[in-house]
């Protein structure tokens, strides 16, 4: 597949997950769909371009694993999986119900392709940081990828698990961070400013990439840029828009986790169309 069209491929995916995240919000009526669209885009490309995986054989060893650190966008995560075919699509529209393994959080226990229970936010990159110490151990080429959010990046155990991945030089750990500048409570910057967060990360060992988060062509660039990186682990600083794609969320701290009312849904699902 040529590059153009390898792009084209994975925006269509992108979009029809968007599709999916409205669709099992609004029958949820709960849930996070402001991060989860601004992480989406990153997600697809991980899974549909980038990640050494198995829809059929999810547990294999030498797989490479994916943290979602920011647990709460779990829309984004099952929509992708089950675009990918570790599920069934028909079970996204279980989301948040009695029984049904699509939680709130992601649930490894529960969810075929989930390698990590997330939820508690700040705890994913220290998870990704074993991942990764434990492939390199096992010498099976695996490589470990994360999403953590800008809001999430407040957290001290970020920190701790970022010396800890430039110590031991884990070249295997790449990480997204999800910069939509939005957190429940507000701004960032107004809540507890992590800024500037490409200095910091940089000081802390990392190989910084900053990019657009929704340019696929920037994403899969970074990819391969994170290849060619060797002695740091990298942090792909992806400027993003929260709530991306559906007009009346974009830039919103209002749609961090309120789920769309039928209406909304439906001028949502015209304008991804």
């Amino acid at each position: 597949m040529q590059r153009e069209e390898k792009i084209s491929y994975l925006e269509k995916q992108a979009k029809e997950c968007r599709r999916s995240i409205i669709e099992m919000l609004t029958e949820s009526k709960s849930g996070h769909p402001g991060g989860s669209l601004s992480s989406v885009d990153m997600l697809t490309a991980l899974y549909f371009a980038e990640m050494n995986i198995d829809p059929q054989n999810p547990q294999k060893e030498d797989r490479d694993r994916f943290v979602l650190s920011k647990g709460h966008a779990a829309p984004a995560l099952y929509a992708v999986l089950a675009q990918k075919g570790f599920f069934p699509k028909e079970q996204c529209h279980t989301l948040r119900k009695m029984g049904s393994p699509l939680q709130g959080h992601p649930d490894m226990h529960k969810v075929p392709g989930v390698d990590i229970s997330t939820g508690s936010l700040g705890q994913g990159l220290s998870a990704a940081c074993g991942m990764a110490l434990a492939a390199r151990l096992a010498q099976n080429g695996a490589r470990v990828y994360a999403v953590l959010g800008d809001g999430e990046s407040q957290e001290g155990q970020v920190w701790e698990a970022a010396m800890f991945a430039a110590h031991y030089q884990l070249d295997n750990l790449v990480v997204f961070l999800d910069h939509n500048h939005l957190q429940i409570d507000g701004n960032i910057s107004d809540v507890l400013s992590p800024e500037p967060l490409d200095a910091k990360w940089n000081a802390f060992g990392w190989y910084v990439l900053p990019i657009n988060g929704h340019d696929m062509g920037q994403i899969l660039d970074a990819f391969e840029k994170a290849r060619t990186i060797k002695g740091q682990p990298v942090m792909i600083l992806a400027e993003t828009v929260k709530g991306k794609g559906v007009s009346f969320m974009e830039n919103q701290a209002s749609w961090h986790g309120v789920a769309p009312k039928v209406e909304e849904r439906d001028q949502a699902l015209q304008e991804l169309a």
